[in-house]
């Protein structure tokens, strides 16, 4: 158990920068950690998911939003008819730098970290011009 909350702590640290915070408030700081928190357990949930479910389904792990936004923006054929949970996660690590090529190993925090937060911009910005075109 000791490696998972490295990798935890390592998320948290370095992936939400969760030490660069200017608040002086322990109230702020506080509720900045646990929505901190969150986002680094689920980036580890995540990564974990692919190498331990991979057939599941995408529902599990994804909103319809991200899977309609990763559907229109990532272009790839899935190897089988069934789009899995491992398809989606692959393909946001994809938004975070990982290349998927056949000899590469899964993908790890940092891709789905940086895929993940990319994925986010550009889903809230799809709604958002969802909302202001009148769609």
């Amino acid at each position: 158990m000791r490696w998972k909350i490295e990798v935890f702590h390592k998320i948290l640290k370095s992936g939400c920068k969760a030490e660069e915070s200017k608040l002086r408030t322990a109230q702020r700081l506080t509720n900045l950690i646990a929505l901190f928190c969150i986002l680094s357990w689920r980036v580890f949930w995540m990564t974990m998911l692919n190498r331990s479910a991979p057939d599941a389904p995408p529902t599990l792990a994804l909103t319809a939003t991200e899977i309609g936004v990763l559907d229109r923006l990532v272009n790839d054929k899935p190897k089988g008819r069934q789009k899995t949970l491992s398809h989606y996660l692959i393909k946001i690590a994809r938004l975070g730098g990982y290349l998927a090529r056949a000899s590469d190993p899964p993908p790890g925090n940092t891709v789905m970290w940086r895929g993940l937060s990319r994925l986010t911009d550009i889903a809230l910005g799809a709604m958002v011009g969802a909302e202001f075109m009148g769609n």
